[in-house]
């Protein structure tokens, strides 16, 4: 035990031994000590993060499996074997973005779809994103690419400088495989664009004062003609600076192509618009609440978040466009219930297939449906897929019927398959195993919560290991997001084969599907928002003590890991159960849910967590935002945090504050901010396999060698 605090103290004194005379340069103006730290380009600020990154790669780089780890993360993430998906198939072409060694930036590329189809594509490079980012200056990271059905010559290309969520757009032609002189072009901005015919966009940008949103997304779209300046496009549609944001959308069915304007009132409300006769607006009968998926056979297919008369939530629903456009829409059709245990996730469309992608307690189902022109009536066709994996919709070609959907499972390598009217899905690509699967087993257990509520987790172990072990939860808990099973060296999120190697070293590694997600549906979503929030926090908590209650780990010994949403989630947990947690990995992190509200795009998440400038609002958000619930003379588990100053979603100031705060208590902080890869932190493989071997060496320092003292 004496062992373990002198090697604790150690570490806390290298961490903060260059850092106070900084911290207290900073005069405490306000009641916040820390609010230098928001100032995302400042030079104190700045130096400050220098020093905290130093002092992480001095001790953790250090580790006798860093470059191990680094190396062979790399060697993973850059592996020329991983497959290429679909970005879009245009006709009978399939583009995609492929990374690797050579090109960390990325290749834009296209194939013939027989030769794709076949498993041996005919490549042929579009754009050179790493030789355009030289030749440019600029530190360019590729967006996407929106080509204008359907003859697809022409696209609008989004390219972020460092990778933000800003970026600007150009106009391309593919034909010629050059951008437009004088084509469309935007500047820099968190900007929306649709093409509403060959010389038209609706444009959503930063138009100077007063034109975006106190989010900071635009909050006018205008209709911007070829061949003049921006400057002279003309309003279409203003929303108000308290919305989320205005934007266009298109979407193309048949031989018709309807645009749209979405009005975003909060994270979780929206106002949409249909294009009529003379580009007059139609208000459309979806309720604020409901997600429109698309359009199919003449048909816009909606996604209920809350009930709607005797249609449950969960439910799809659909509207003939025509009549809506007309001013006549007339009651929903019923397309697709939810049960108790199969929800809805995601939804594309082909020429005369509708494919429905669902959870089924957590694991991917599809289904492929049609619908009978003549009566209207929907049926479906289950399309088989393997237990216990993860599927996603990733592409669909149209006139051929046929979808793309990658599958997955923590032991099953990512393959890429295809279904189409008629059959069983089959196999274009497989990767080939990246480990020995049969050394590990996977299972999905249960765990109770505070309020009795079943919360489902995913537990990948080395087979023969006898508990306790140290464990590793990674977990999310928001924004209707699910959390489900990857291949073991993509987990978890942006962290390369940090799981692999957990598991591997003979660790527990868990996922957990808490609420706040989409596991099931949206009464598991609005079950932790708000006011509830603290149902999230209690279900991980839940899945920890699970873990101690059959053997599996052991208080003190299991780390937390969550991202964004989920470094609130891991902040929270951390302050309220210091004794169950030995270790915390938060990335892009929200922390002071005082201030997060004016930080960044912070004010478009107060439907989901709440409006701390209210003071009913503050008064639940103030009992769990983590920043606020550091005490002092609270020994808290050793944190990790990792982000970018680039991160123009979440502010850096969340993460810095909170670092330096936990310093102040004596609690041992890792910090690593890199200057590049905005919200999602890398900017290309170099950075996450560095970040992979970083945590490794974290949690084994923390959860392995420090309890063997």
């Amino acid at each position: 035990m004496k062992k373990s605090l002198t090697l604790r103290s150690a570490l806390m004194a290298i961490a903060i031994a260059s850092t106070p005379a900084l911290i207290a340069a900073a005069p405490a103006t306000t009641d916040d000590p820390f609010l230098w730290l928001e100032d995302i380009e400042g030079a104190k600020a700045i130096a400050q993060v220098e020093q905290w990154n130093g002092q992480t790669d001095r001790l953790l780089r250090a580790a006798p499996t860093f470059e191990r780890d680094r190396a062979r993360a790399r060697a993973i993430l850059d592996d020329e074997s991983q497959i290429a998906l679909p970005d879009r198939v245009m006709g009978d072409r399939v583009t995609n973005l492929w990374r690797d060694a050579k090109n960390p930036r990325g290749l834009w590329r296209s194939s013939d779809l027989a030769s794709y189809l076949a498993g041996k594509p005919n490549w042929k490079t579009i754009i050179d994103v790493d030789a355009l980012g030289k030749a440019e200056g600029k530190s360019w990271v590729w967006h996407n690419a929106d080509c204008l059905a359907p003859d697809y010559s022409r696209c609008l290309v989004s390219l972020s400088p460092g990778g933000t969520d800003a970026d600007v757009v150009r106009e391309f032609d593919l034909t010629t495989g050059q951008f437009v002189k004088d084509g469309f072009a935007l500047p820099e901005a968190k900007s929306n664009v649709a093409w509403a015919d060959r010389d038209t966009l609706l444009v959503a940008t930063d138009y100077g004062a007063g034109t975006l949103t106190d989010s900071g997304y635009p909050r006018q779209v205008k209709r911007w003609k070829r061949g003049t300046p921006l400057s002279a496009a003309t309003l279409v549609k203003e929303g108000v600076a308290a919305d989320i944001s205005v934007r266009p959308r298109a979407e193309q069915d048949g031989d018709r192509r309807w645009t749209f304007i979405d009005r975003g009132l909060s994270f979780y409300a929206s106002e949409l618009y249909v294009e009529g006769t003379g580009g007059k607006l139609v208000r459309t009968p979806l309720p604020e609440t409901a997600d429109f998926r698309g359009l199919f056979d003449g048909q816009m297919i909606v996604l209920l978040n809350d009930p709607l008369g005797d249609i449950p939530a969960g439910s799809l629903v659909s509207w003939p466009v025509a009549d809506v456009a007309a001013g006549k829409a007339g009651a929903p059709q019923l397309v697709l219930k939810p049960t108790a245990t199969t929800v809805v996730e995601e939804v594309r469309a082909t020429d005369h297939i509708l494919w429905v992608k669902q959870l089924d307690n957590v694991s991917g189902a599809l289904l492929a449906m049609t619908r009978d022109a003549a009566t209207g009536r929907w049926t479906s066709r289950p399309v088989p897929l393997a237990d216990k994996a993860t599927v996603h919709l990733v592409g669909t070609a149209d006139s051929q019927d046929m979808v793309f959907a990658s599958f997955e499972g923590m032991l099953t390598p990512p393959s890429l398959m295809a279904a189409g009217a008629s059959g069983p899905a089959r196999t274009v690509q497989q990767l080939p195993a990246r480990f020995d699967a049969s050394q590990f087993t996977v299972e999905q257990r249960f765990a109770t919560s505070k309020d009795g509520t079943r919360i489902p987790y995913f537990l990948a172990r080395k087979k023969g290991v006898k508990g306790p072990v140290p464990a590793f939860i990674h977990a999310y808990g928001g924004f209707r997001a699910a959390q489900t099973p990857a291949y073991l060296t993509t987990e978890p999120y942006r962290a390369g084969p940090l799981g692999l190697f957990w598991v591997e070293d003979g660790n527990a590694y868990v996922l957990a599907n808490i609420r706040g997600g989409g596991e099931y549906g949206p009464t598991w979503h609005q079950a932790a928002l708000r006011e509830k929030r603290q149902n999230a926090f209690d279900d991980l908590a839940a899945v920890a003590e699970d873990l101690v209650k059959t053997g599996v780990s052991m208080k003190g010994r299991i780390g937390i890991s969550g991202r964004s949403n989920g470094g609130v989630l891991v902040g929270a947990a951390m302050t309220q159960r210091p004794d169950l947690y030995g270790a915390v990995i938060a990335g892009s992190p929200l922390e002071d849910m005082k201030r997060y509200s004016h930080l960044s795009a912070g004010a478009s998440w107060v439907a989901e967590f709440g409006d701390p400038d209210k003071p009913s609002d503050w008064a639940f958000l103030s009992k769990w935002s983590p920043y606020q619930n550091v005490k002092t003379g609270v020994h808290y588990p050793p944190a990790f945090f990792y982000l970018s100053t680039k991160d123009d979603r979440v502010h850096p100031g969340h993460a810095r504050k909170m670092a330096a705060k936990l310093m102040g208590t004596g609690s041992t902080v890792y910090y690593h901010e890199y200057r590049e890869g905005g919200h999602s932190v890398g900017a290309d493989h170099a950075e996450d396999a560095v970040r992979a071997a970083l945590l490794h060496a974290f949690l084994t320092k923390e959860l392995v060698d420090a309890k063997k003292k």
